[in-house]
C-alpha cells in the first residue's frame, strides 16, 4: 500500500516572503519592498526551504535566481496566497456582511458614488483604496477590494465591467517642445517622437497606438515601472506621453497638454467581480453610474460663485 507523502506546515508570511523575492531577483530590493532587513529577509527563505526541503532561491553577483524547484514552486505559491486572500475575504464577507472596500487609480475620483454609498448604507463600512495603474484586476480576483474604478485596457475574464465615461486624449510635452502652443495635433505630427512604455502589451498597445492606423510601430521611449517617472522623462525631454485628458491643469509648470484628435478617447469603468452578489456592489454599481461621469470643467477664475444648491443636487455635480 504506497504512503501518504509527509505533510507541511506551510508559513504563509515567508511564502509570500519568496514570492516578493521571486519577483525582484535581489534579496536588498525585496527586502526594502518588505520593510524588513536583508539577513532577516535571507533567514526567512531559508526557513521556507527547510520546510520545503529544496533550495528555491541561488545567490548571484548580480542578485539572487530561482532554482529548478524555485520555478516550479513559484507559481503554486502565488496560488496559495491568492487562495488564503479569498479564503480571508469570504469569511470576513460572511461575518461582515455590511463592508465594502472601493478602489480607485490614479486621477480618478470616486468620491461622490461613495459619499452616495455611505449616506444611503449608513451602517456600511464603506472604504476607498488607491491602485496601482496595473493592479485593478489583480487586487478584484485576490478580494483586497470589492470594486475598483479605472481605465480600459484591462484583462475582462472574470470580471463584470460598466462603462461609466470616456476621456479625451492629450499628448503631454514639456514646454519648450516644438509642439507645444498647438491647438490640437494628430498622429501624423508624432512619427517619430518616442513614447514611454510600461511593461504591459495591451496598455502598450492602447496607449502608444501601437500599431498606428497605417501599421507602422510607434518609436519607443524609456521603459518605466512607476507613472511618477512619467513626467520626469517627459520634461527632460526623453519623450513624450499620450494620456487621459483629466484637467491639465494639475500638470507640472514644465509641461503642456495638447488635445490628440482622430484617436479613439480613454474609457472609464467599473469591474468587480463576476457573480458577486454584494447588495453593497450592486449598490456602488447604480451610485457610480450616476455620479461618476466624467470631470467638470475648469471655472474661470472670475465666475461669479454659483447659487446654493441641495446636497442631494451638490453630489450630482461633480
Amino acid at each position: 500500500m504506497p504512503h501518504s507523502p509527509p505533510s507541511v506546515d506551510l508559513d504563509l508570511r515567508l511564502v509570500r516572503y519568496f514570492t516578493v523575492v521571486a519577483e525582484h531577483r535581489h534579496f536588498g530590493r525585496a527586502a526594502e519592498a518588505l520593510h524588513v532587513t536583508q539577513p532577516s529577509l535571507s533567514r526567512q527563505v531559508r526557513r521556507l526551504e527547510e520546510q520545503l526541503g529544496a533550495r528555491l532561491l541561488d545567490r548571484t553577483p548580480q542578485g539572487s535566481r530561482l532554482t529548478e524547484a524555485g520555478e516550479v514552486f513559484l507559481p503554486r505559491a502565488k496560488a496559495l496566497l491568492r487562495s488564503a486572500a479569498q479564503a480571508a475575504a469570504h469569511a470576513r464577507a460572511a461575518a461582515e456582511p455590511s463592508r465594502i472596500t472601493i478602489g480607485y487609480t490614479t486621477g480618478l475620483i470616486v468620491t461622490p458614488a461613495v459619499r452616495e454609498l455611505r449616506h444611503r448604507h449608513p451602517d456600511a463600512d464603506v472604504q476607498a483604496l488607491h491602485v496601482a495603474w496595473n493592479e485593478p484586476r489583480e487586487v478584484l480576483l485576490d478580494h483586497r477590494v470589492d470594486a475598483v474604478v479605472t481605465r480600459l485596457p484591462i484583462r475582462t475574464d472574470q470580471l463584470h465591467v460598466t462603462i461609466l465615461y470616456d476621456e479625451p486624449r492629450v499628448l503631454v510635452v514639456p514646454l519648450g517642445h516644438r509642439l507645444a502652443g498647438k491647438e490640437s495635433v494628430t498622429l501624423d505630427d508624432i512619427p517619430d517622437e518616442p513614447l514611454l512604455r510600461v511593461p504591459d502589451p495591451d496598455w502598450n498597445a492602447f496607449w502608444r497606438i501601437d500599431p498606428r492606423p497605417d501599421g507602422s510601430r510607434a518609436p519607443d521611449g524609456p521603459l518605466i515601472e512607476d507613472f511618477e517617472d512619467k513626467f520626469e522623462l517627459i520634461a527632460s525631454g526623453q519623450a513624450v506621453a499620450i494620456t487621459a485628458d483629466v484637467g491639465h491643469n494639475r500638470l507640472r509648470p514644465d509641461l503642456t497638454a495638447i488635445p490628440l484628435h482622430g484617436v479613439e478617447p480613454s474609457h472609464v469603468v467599473l469591474a468587480t467581480r463576476t457573480g458577486d452578489r454584494s447588495r453593497l456592489v450592486a449598490a456602488f454599481r447604480k451610485f457610480a453610474q450616476a455620479h461618476l461621469t466624467g470631470p467638470r470643467p475648469a471655472e474661470p477664475a472670475s465666475a461669479p460663485p454659483p447659487p446654493s444648491t441641495s446636497r442631494e443636487e451638490t453630489e450630482r455635480r461633480h
